[in-house]
């Protein structure tokens, strides 16, 4: 899934070129690229689907070029994610009517290459022999506000595959710190595991709004007239989550718990303890020359070449520079999330 706006990201993530195809990860490879590279031993690419917008068709095709034209999926408007899955299970489902399908974001950074493989091919043997949705939930390493939270009703010791219970997303620390304690809950991965029939029939049965608008997609998708075809549904398209529209109302769901170490890079907070360093806390990644003294638990990001980028006395502050934009502002979340919206304003438009 890569059509994401990534508007938390901004300044350095834009309209026109969003996070997923931006460079920064420690690797110096996009999330986008990374994503692919992760399954590649796993999946064929000629079983490998990217879905985007329509205006990223040449930034997907540029990123993973061995990928055939064919399997870049654009969605003409941004619909989330229930819309999005809808599409590729659809596509996938009339290629071949018995695929087993690894659901992955493209924004997300896993280390334990070998262990994301492990887990991923024992969910997908458990998915082609049994009717359900599988959920890759991370076993929580703190009571973190900024996921997502998935209840199990059982064990959660040997990896095998449990019964969900509920989804929490984004709860206070205070109440992360209760489910942790509990020892009954997982962070959300968002990667999923399923037979396409099996999301599609439950697409169809917890989200008949959006079921709705693929009627008739058989005589479209990956024909010629597939692009005028979903330019003519994605106006009604609800917009919507896959965990709203059908994980939080299935009876089918179960996770396997997952060990391997993951983040999702989805804010600047995560970013920040992504690229931590250091007893003072700070995170310094530039694309030029940097001089930092006596900052703490600061992160400072600049994405612009041969630059000098010189910072002095900050606490808890996040630098952001682009080209055109320098955001100096309080780490707090909720403070930079306020302040950035305050950007989208339209005497600030010319720098989206």
């Amino acid at each position: 899934m890569a059509g994401g706006l990534g508007t938390r990201f901004w300044p350095v993530s834009r309209d026109s070129k969003p996070k997923q195809f931006l460079r920064l990860t420690k690797t110096g490879k996009s999330f986008l690229r990374l994503a692919y590279e992760r399954i590649s031993d796993i999946i064929p690419a000629q079983n490998t689907f990217v879905v985007s917008l329509q205006r990223y068709k040449g930034l997907v095709a540029s990123e993973l070029p061995e990928l055939e034209p064919r399997n870049i999926l654009l969605e003409p408007y941004n619909r989330n994610t229930a819309s999005c899955i809808a599409f590729a299970c659809n596509t996938i489902l009339k290629r071949d009517p018995e695929a087993v399908v690894l659901v992955a974001p493209s924004d997300q950074v896993i280390g334990d290459g070998d262990l994301f493989r492990e887990t991923v091919l024992q969910g997908l043997e458990y998915a082609s022999w049994h009717e359900v949705l599988l959920t890759l939930g991370v076993l929580p390493r703190r009571p973190d506000p900024n996921f997502g939270y998935i209840q199990t009703d059982g064990p959660m010791t040997d990896g095998t595959p449990i019964k969900v219970k509920t989804f929490t997303e984004k709860p206070s620390k205070e109440l992360a710190q209760v489910f942790i304690d509990s020892g009954e809950f997982l962070w959300n991965s968002g990667i999923f595991i399923w037979k396409a029939s099996v999301i599609c029939e439950e697409i169809q049965r917890y989200a008949p709004e959006v079921a709705a608008q693929w009627n008739g997609w058989e005589q479209f998708l990956g024909t010629p007239t597939e692009k005028e075809y979903l330019e003519r549904i994605y106006p009604d398209m609800p917009r919507t989550s896959i965990d709203y529209a059908v994980m939080e109302k299935s009876e089918r769901v179960m996770a396997i718990p997952a060990k391997f170490r993951w983040n999702d890079l989805g804010n600047w907070d995560s970013l920040y303890e992504y690229f931590t360093t250091g007893e003072s806390g700070n995170a310094v990644k530039t694309e030029g020359i940097s001089k930092a003294e006596d900052i703490e638990k600061t992160l400072v990001l600049s994405s612009v070449k041969g630059k000098l980028v010189a910072v002095k006395g900050l606490k808890d502050f996040v630098v952001i520079d682009s080209n055109d934009v320098l955001v100096i502002c309080p780490k707090d979340e909720k403070v930079l999330k306020s302040f950035i919206s305050e950007l989208s304003l339209p005497e600030y438009e010319q720098f989206k």
